[in-house]
């Protein structure tokens, strides 16, 4: 009995643990089948959008094709710059059997290297381009060859029809159609467009398969641009320029023009020249754009605006006398010099004749922290703000790093550097009545269903009293009459205003200035009494006399002549000079 008892407690135990372990695998495998319902109801209800997308993300290739740019155009509407539809040839790897065979076959129509087309048709991706903006010929004869996965699609190829005219301004856009210089490259958020794409299939196996009925979008064209630039007027300043290096064996020009009113440039002019369409085997020393980039010291430029300074300031009167000390004065121990010796001079005479030891005078009644304050009021220490990349500000060191030479070196525009940019948009001040503006190349862009959209511009900002401009203008005339220095500036039948200047440049070994180096400019503005424009010519490292009124005078007179005739502007009062602020004892021809 003892026996029978203990072992049906045996067996209830037994029962006990194999239901409880039923139990628990019941448990489990509930539990797995709930998981894997969950996981059915996640992927085909909760997530069946988002794996159909990934799904066809893994099935398609999305390949981008490049909007035709924006085309440039000139102020009167001349094209400039320009995009041309021509075909690119691409190919699917997984789709071509013989690759060997084909890539010979196709190196000899591209004329392209085999082993370079071989190792393409063989890459393991599902896209390869073999060549670019081909001749419809070459495309039309690839495609005779029947290869399945071989295609092409259109491109558009930037063009520039008037070759180096204008090449430095427009600049150039790269094989991608993105802007990679000048206008190119600061307009290009306009020119580029909306990119269009091309579709390619793959297989189950992830092999792509050239599609039969390829989809498509077609991209967006670009906005066009039209420029403040007249291509005549830019023909003209380009052909004076290479004119004056081929007379002078200088190393380089530059040439600017703009509108003192609007800021509106009307031509820029960089020598050696620059075609764009050869921007691939050009270095970046051609291409560069010296008119804003390049810093150089303004020399006897300079000195009208430190006399405009002066006068609004009252620290000077136009008609006191001014001992220039027989053209040589100490300053910090060292000689300032004219190049011709001058006694006792007004202000307008000093200006005149080009007079160092006067201008340095001038500057020394004004004071350094005001002198420093002036020039920074034309813009002298910051860039102008035109709409080119890359532009530089000037070289202005505060006062505190003077020394003892600095306020007579700045009084005669040593010791600072600034962009022939920057002195053009000073001297529009003196040309429009006081203003500063901004200059702009572009005038509006323009949709491309025609509509015009105009490109803001920051308000100009008073720098001078208009009576001070008035009367720096007309002391500025005094420069081209034969008792000044840039008589060959003069225009018959105008009153030309401007200013002449030759800065010595610094040997880099000695660290002294070289009186055989020098840059040579000449900046004016004319008609006088209602400026068209304001036009800065710079002669850098003429041969034999360099003298800005020999050098630059002269190519401002040619250009100037020729763009007053193609505007229209006819001829008011013979050439005089100002009797008011000029005496008979006046020396002729200095600087």
């Amino acid at each position: 009995m003892k026996r029978r008892a203990q072992w049906r407690c045996n067996e209830e135990w037994v029962t006990r643990q194999f239901f409880r372990r039923l139990l628990g695998v019941a448990v489990i495998l509930s539990g797995m089948a709930l998981v894997v319902g969950w996981r059915l109801v996640d992927l085909q209800i909760v997530q069946a959008a988002a794996l159909a997308k990934r799904a066809e993300r893994q099935q398609e290739r999305m390949i981008p094709i490049e909007a035709e740019r924006g085309a440039i155009y000139d102020r009167q509407g001349r094209v400039v710059a320009m995009s041309s539809e021509l075909p690119s040839l691409f190919a699917v790897p997984s789709a071509i059997d013989h690759p060997a065979a084909l890539g010979a076959e196709l190196a000899a129509i591209l004329e392209r290297p085999r082993q370079e087309l071989v190792r393409r048709l063989s890459a393991d991706r599902p896209f390869v381009w073999l060549d670019r903006q081909v001749a419809p010929a070459r495309a039309q004869a690839v495609l005779a060859l029947g290869s399945e996965g071989i295609g092409v699609v259109v491109e558009n190829r930037r063009f520039y029809p008037k070759r180096a005219l204008m090449g430095h301004l427009i600049g150039f856009a790269g094989l991608d159609h993105q802007g990679l210089e000048g206008l190119e490259l600061s307009y290009d958020h306009l020119l580029r467009g909306e990119r269009g794409w091309l579709l390619v299939e793959r297989d189950a196996a992830g092999r792509a398969v050239f599609p039969k009925s390829a989809r498509s979008a077609q991209p967006a064209k670009g906005r066009d641009l039209r420029l403040t630039v007249d291509e005549v007027i830019q023909y003209s300043m380009e052909q004076a320029l290479d004119a004056a290096l081929r007379q002078t064996e200088a190393a380089s020009a530059i040439a600017v023009m703009m509108e003192p009113r609007s800021g509106a440039i009307l031509g820029m002019a960089v020598r050696p020249e620059f075609n764009p369409n050869q921007a691939a085997a050009t270095s970046a020393e051609r291409w560069r754009n010296r008119a804003i980039t390049d810093l150089y010291e303004p020399g006897s430029t300079i000195k009208p605006l430190i006399l405009a300074g002066a006068l609004e300031d009252r620290k000077i009167r136009l008609d006191e006398l001014i001992d220039c000390e027989q053209g040589s004065m100490l300053v910090a121990n060292r000689r300032l010099r004219d190049h011709l010796p001058h006694g006792l001079l007004t202000p307008p005479q000093i200006i005149q004749v080009s007079s160092n030891v006067g201008a340095a005078k001038i500057g020394m009644q004004l004071g350094a922290p005001r002198l420093r304050h002036w020039l920074t009021e034309f813009g002298l220490d910051r860039p102008t703000g035109i709409d080119l990349k890359g532009e530089a500000g000037g070289l202005l060191r505060p006062v505190a790093q003077w020394s003892g030479r600095s306020l007579a070196s700045h009084a005669i525009g040593q010791e600072l550097a600034i962009t022939p940019m920057q002195l053009v948009a000073a001297y529009a001040a003196l040309a429009n009545g006081g203003l500063l503006v901004t200059p702009h190349l572009v005038d509006a862009a323009v949709l491309p269903d025609g509509t015009r959209q105009a490109i803001e511009r920051p308000a100009a900002r008073r720098v001078i009293s208009r009576r001070t401009a008035d009367r720096l203008r007309d002391i500025l005339v005094s420069v081209t009459a034969p008792e000044g220095t840039a008589p060959k500036a003069a225009i018959p039948g105008f009153r030309v205003a401007g200013k002449t200047g030759t800065a010595q440049k610094i040997d880099p070994e000695t660290r002294r200035y070289d009186p055989r180096e020098v840059i040579s400019s000449f900046i004016g503005f004319v008609p006088a009494e209602s400026p068209q424009f304001v036009l800065l010519v710079i002669i850098d490292g003429p041969q034999g006399a360099g003298w800005g009124g020999v050098v630059a005078a002269p190519v401002f007179r040619q250009i100037a002549e020729e763009t007053l005739h193609y505007l229209g502007v006819m001829p008011q009062a013979p050439m005089v000079a100002q009797a008011a602020y000029v005496t008979p004892h006046d020396v002729r021809g200095t600087e």
